[in-house]
């Protein structure tokens, strides 16, 4: 979710799809005492009203201020209680601790061996699903009616269930290390991007090292490989290392291949996996298996057995359009890439709130390569400025840093003088405040500063000097990075041979290919 500061009770109220609001109105309905009652009358309300509004609902004299809060909260939980009554939430996950909760009252009511063949089902179904923390819980309650009634139906029934415990007990802690090292390599990325130098190299070697756990390939589950692969994933991509980006990246998605219920079951990391594995693509300029991997990605969401909830089809948004955007990108096709923008801006609008703002400012500055690419450089100022003026955004640091240098080369090719020294003074001061003055950019603004004290028969000579001398950062293990946001090079070739970037950037992905 985005940070946007809403009320909770309408933002899930605005949530819900027609049929979600129907069905609610049924379940309240129910009862015929219900009809009337005032958490409905808040609901209608809230339904009508376009942002969240304290006094028009006090206004309406529903509610009294003091009974406001209970209210809310009443109507809250019985909107989650017809949620989870709707077939479409009912996964497998939801249906196992339904199963739990069942066996659990009929525990209490005494009802001891109907209670252990509902768990026992359950317990199957779990396991089989590797829901296992689920299937611990299910084997704990085993044990504690397993003291009170013995069914002797199955002889070492007690050891049975200590070693079911015992491995599924291992299975989780396994789980637990590898995602907690996924998790805070993960955080690691987002709060600095890649590694800068030996020591931040050193520093990250060290933790992944110091809190991978020891184990064997072969006695790891589904759970237990997916968070090694993510583990992997996040350590390569923080190094730089990108064919190891590959390889764990496809190691993740083919872990789902091979096990194909678990797409529809783990829909979420089934689709992360598929971004990671094109991002890594990317990366290493594999354009025609890019292209094969994102049109099977695309092939599966739209299935009709793929989960189809608001937060698939906002993240299914994001990264089917994000690497739509980065194909053209590898292509050097600009011009016809540029029919995404509307589409991309629409969804923006209507995913967002389940869209958090760093990925939306990915989308703002990937548009404005797009249109760097295609030589219209005030649009591209234009969506630019959109990330240089979010004073919110706290992650990728990377991104603002480079946002800032693409808008100084988008200054320069529209002839925006004035502004070019505005911008210069502005993005040395940026860049020396985050202490991220890295070689590639210090080049950069170098030469900028320069330009208006050279003469036009000279430039054509300092663009030659400039490409030599960012050429040799091109496979820097620490200043590669800056390729990977805009393509200077290329840029700077368009200028030396006078062809259009696109054009320069076609020519380099079809000598690829060959």
């Amino acid at each position: 979710m985005t940070n946007v500061h809403k009320d909770s009770l309408f933002v899930l109220v605005k949530s819900l799809s027609k049929s979600e609001k129907r069905q609610f109105k049924l379940y309240v309905g129910r009862l015929g005492v219900n009809t009337d009652a005032k958490f409905l009358a808040l609901f209608n309300l809230l339904d009508k009203l376009k942002s969240y509004n304290e006094k028009a609902i006090l206004e309406s004299g529903i509610v009294k201020k003091t009974q406001l809060s209970n209210l809310k909260a009443h109507l809250y939980k019985q909107i989650l209680v017809s949620l989870r009554l709707n077939p479409v939430n009912q996964n497998i996950r939801v249906q196992i601790r339904e199963q739990l909760d069942f066996a659990t009252i009929l525990y209490q009511k005494g009802l001891y061996k109907q209670s252990l063949k509902i768990l026992d089902k359950a317990k199957g179904i779990a396991i089989d699903n590797e829901e296992k923390n689920i299937a611990y819980e299910i084997v704990e309650l085993e044990k504690i009616i397993e003291t009170q009634y013995i069914t002797r139906s199955i002889p070492d029934r007690a050891d049975e269930l200590v070693q079911q415990a015992r491995k599924l007990s291992e299975q989780n802690v396994m789980t637990s290390k590898l995602s907690n090292l996924s998790l805070q390599l993960y955080g690691m990325m987002l709060k600095v991007g890649y590694v800068r130098n030996d020591k931040d190299l050193h520093r990250v070697r060290r933790y992944f090292s110091d809190h991978l756990p020891e184990y064997s390939i072969k006695d790891l589950g589904f759970r237990e490989k997916l968070w090694l692969y993510k583990a992997h994933l996040w350590y390569s991509f923080l190094i730089q290392d990108f064919l190891s980006c590959y390889k764990y990246a496809s190691k993740w998605v083919d872990l789902f291949y091979d096990n194909k219920k678990m797409i529809y079951l783990n829909p979420v990391f089934f689709l992360k996996g598929n971004h990671y594995l094109l991002e890594s693509l990317f990366f290493v300029k594999y354009s025609s298996q890019f292209k094969e991997t994102l049109e099977k990605m695309e092939s599966i969401v739209s299935e009709k057995d793929f989960s189809k909830n608001d937060n698939i089809a906002s993240l299914a948004f994001l990264y089917i359009y994000s690497n739509k955007l980065n194909l053209h990108f590898l292509e050097g096709t600009f011009d016809k890439g540029l029919y995404l923008v509307k589409i991309i801006e629409y969804g923006i609008t209507k995913h967002r709130d389940r869209i958090d703002q760093h990925h939306i400012m990915i989308f703002y500055y990937k548009i404005a390569c797009l249109y760097f690419g295609v030589g219209d450089n005030k649009t591209c100022i234009k969506y630019l400025k959109k990330i240089i003026d979010n004073k919110k955004l706290k992650m990728r640091e990377d991104l603002m840093c480079f946002a800032r240098v693409l808008s100084l080369v988008a200054h320069y090719e529209a002839g925006m003088d004035y502004h070019l020294e505005v911008q210069l003074k502005s993005t040395y001061k940026f860049l020396l405040k985050m202490n991220d003055l890295q070689a590639v950019q210090k080049e950069m603004i170098k030469f900028l500063r320069k330009l208006g004290d050279i003469y036009p028969h000279e430039l054509k000579a300092e663009f030659q000097k400039l490409y030599d001398e960012l050429k040799k950062y091109e496979d820097h293990p620490y200043e590669k990075r800056a390729f990977l946001y805009l393509d200077i090079l290329s840029w700077l070739e368009s200028h030396l041979q006078n062809k259009p970037v696109g054009q320069i950037i076609r020519e380099k992905a079809l000598a690829i290919a060959r």
